[in-house]
């Protein structure tokens, strides 16, 4: 497993070992030991979800500001552009993101702390995005920043005019969001 620290140090890449002949592959997609290791304290999971979105359809910018979620995330079939945001006020990247293109082929995830919006655009005709979290869904505890904000100036890539339900669309703007301390 090679882990990498990306520009905001406590986003973390996963690549998996992948071991593969003529018959297929396997690979370790979870190991707790080793994430706890890499992340430098305890997670506990409490859910597993699983979302297949359409080509060019955008998905965030979510958290939750009570009852914060860490999330590790990945694509099991397809490709995405996952993006990942500083929301903590006290942090020296707070209001910087990172993008990365997570795919069924290179089976990469991406751990997302609490205290960080999360979003992806599809990439593929279709993709199917499966993560786990650190606490229960609140949908009264949901936030939304939205996808086009011209603050974080995030250059999703694809159509101009991604795709994106009424909730998403109606998202605050980085400078109104609530953010965590």
């Amino acid at each position: 497993m090679k882990i990498t620290r990306l520009a905001i140090p406590d986003v973390l890449r996963i690549e998996p070992r992948v071991f593969g002949d003529e018959r297929g592959f396997f690979f370790e997609s979870f190991h707790q030991a080793r994430f706890e290791e890499a992340v430098g304290r305890e997670v506990t999971f409490v859910q597993d979800n699983h979302s297949k979105s359409a080509h060019n359809v955008l998905r965030g910018l979510h958290y939750q500001i009570r009852q914060p979620q860490g999330k590790l995330v990945r694509v099991v079939a397809g490709s995405v552009f996952d993006v990942v945001v500083d929301l903590r006020r006290s942090s020296p990247t707070f209001g910087h993101w990172i993008g990365e293109v997570l795919s069924s082929e290179n089976k990469a995830q991406i751990w997302v702390p609490e205290g960080f919006a999360h979003g992806f655009i599809v990439l593929s005709e279709s993709a199917e995005f499966v993560y786990k979290t650190t606490d229960y869904y609140a949908p009264e505890n949901e936030r939304c920043i939205i996808w086009n904000d011209i603050t974080l100036a995030i250059p999703w890539p694809g159509s101009p005019s991604p795709i994106v339900s009424v909730k998403d669309g109606n998202g605050s703007s980085f400078e109104s969001a609530e953010i965590f301390d």
